[in-house]
């Protein structure tokens, strides 16, 4: 008697966390999918690298594989509009991208600010001249963020929160590039991929304090990236590839799905 009363308790007590869990998740699918989500940005974003593009995009090369559509399809929420373009630069995005926001928007999401800093040049002067040379366009390129960028960056943010003003943005950042001292045994030294690592968090920073700066939340990508880099054995990005110069440096389909998803899942 005692052992089908212990029983009997534990079910019910079991029944009611289930319940309990049945009905937080109800209410969090519920939350989803009443939100209306804008995606916004540059390559990061609109999944150049990941491959399986939408035709209709045209230059902008979004993919279906980006982190915006796998969360959209994951939470179907009330409405998506994705407008993220490959070789966005900031004044892209105030200029193009804007369109979709309104009153009613409730979730953001942008990467942006890797182009103004100018990104390709800088792998592109590394690839090709000399380590010298390389890491002098990588300091050009972070003396940009430190006296341009910033303005540039509250220009997007400011216009996102005129056309969005009860919007949750969401900003994400870049990963570092290489893991040093991994298997690559070509290519770049160690002293250019340090350089362009050490850059990428400088961009990062940047970013993030223009973001808190404005009240949104700022994601690190980094984490996820963490033993993915390129020269990990794991990369989740390209390296350069010279059959597709747009793709290189980009993260794969893996790096969208298991980088900047649940970055950003996680602090949505």
């Amino acid at each position: 008697m005692r052992l089908s009363r212990f029983t009997a308790l534990s079910s019910s007590l079991l029944l009611g966390a289930v319940l309990a869990l049945t009905g937080a998740g109800a209410a969090q699918a519920a939350e989803t999918a009443a939100l209306d989500y804008v995606a916004l940005g540059d390559s990061y974003s609109s999944g150049v690298g990941a491959g399986s593009y939408d035709s209709a995009s045209g230059d902008c090369k979004r993919s279906t594989k980006a982190y915006p559509v796998l969360w959209k399809n994951a939470n179907a929420p009330s409405s998506f509009a994705f407008t993220a373009c490959s070789g966005a630069r900031t004044g892209d995005v105030t200029a193009n991208q804007l369109g979709p926001l309104s009153a009613a928007t409730d979730l953001v999401s942008v990467t942006i600010g890797g182009n103004d800093a100018g990104f390709a040049d800088v792998m592109t002067t590394c690839v090709l001249q000399s380590e010298s040379t390389c890491i002098s366009r990588v300091n050009q390129a972070k003396s940009y963020v430190d006296t341009t960028l910033p303005g540039k960056l509250d220009s997007v943010y400011t216009a996102i929160r005129s056309k969005a003003p009860a919007a949750r943005v969401v900003v994400l950042g870049y990963p570092r590039f290489y893991q040093l001292g991994g298997s690559c045994v070509a290519g770049l030294s160690e002293n250019e991929r340090r350089a362009i690592n050490d850059a990428s968090d400088y961009l990062n920073a940047a970013v993030a304090k223009r973001a808190a700066d404005h009240g949104y939340t700022y994601s690190s990508v980094v984490p996820a990236f963490t033993g993915h880099e390129i020269c990990s054995g794991s990369a989740w990005l390209h390296s350069v590839n010279w059959l597709n110069i747009g793709e290189s440096y980009h993260p794969t389909a893996a790096g969208q799905s298991g980088g900047y998803l649940p970055s950003f899942r996680n602090v949505v």
